[in-house]
């Protein structure tokens, strides 16, 4: 009995989707080197708590947050550490799996490889610092009312990403209900 041929339309789907995951893949693995690379230089150049004014509105600082965004939870006992870490674990895996069966959709795998990449760089320091690195800075005065001075967070390359993929995940919806 011969062997039952595989159908082509499989073949083609896979075929079609496989290169355009591993372009996915690169991509946030290039968000994760730049990712840990900045914040390489700041942990070199800074010590905790430093900051240099680089514009009216722009400062590189060096703070570290064991919370997560906004500095949720960083006055927790230490739990938050794993607690974080493992959210972030299992989203990358979700991510990696919607990016498997969806590459060849430009925005929304956009959209997963930027919160891959950022999700990715940000359990890298919690499990290596304990905490998550952040060092860019913006403050304008317009802020003050939200935020003390008008000073926005600190946050990092990966926190940027995770920004930038949930905008990118907004659009795709939007452009996916306008088509229906």
């Amino acid at each position: 009995m011969p062997p039952a041929k595989k159908s082509t339309t499989t073949t083609r789907r896979h075929a079609a989707s496989g290169p355009g995951l591993w372009t996915w893949l690169a991509l946030a693995l290039l968000i994760i080197v730049l990712d840990q690379f900045t914040k390489v230089l700041i942990v070199g150049r800074f010590a905790h708590g430093d900051s240099v004014v680089v514009t009216s509105w722009f400062n590189l600082v060096r703070v570290h947050n064991p919370g997560a965004a906004f500095s949720f939870l960083s006055d927790a006992s230490g739990w938050q550490r794993w607690f974080f870490t493992g959210i972030g674990v299992l989203a990358s895996g979700l991510f990696i799996w919607l990016l498997r069966a969806h590459a060849n959709q430009r925005l929304f795998a956009l959209a997963l490889t930027l919160l891959l990449g950022g999700a990715i760089g940000n359990v890298i320091d919690r499990m290596w610092h304990g905490h998550v690195i952040d060092f860019l800075q913006v403050h304008w005065d317009f802020l003050a009312g939200i935020f003390p001075g008008g000073y926005f967070p600190a946050f990092n390359v990966a926190d940027s990403a995770i920004s930038g993929g949930a905008i990118a995940l907004v659009l795709d919806e939007l452009r996916r209900v306008r088509r229906s």
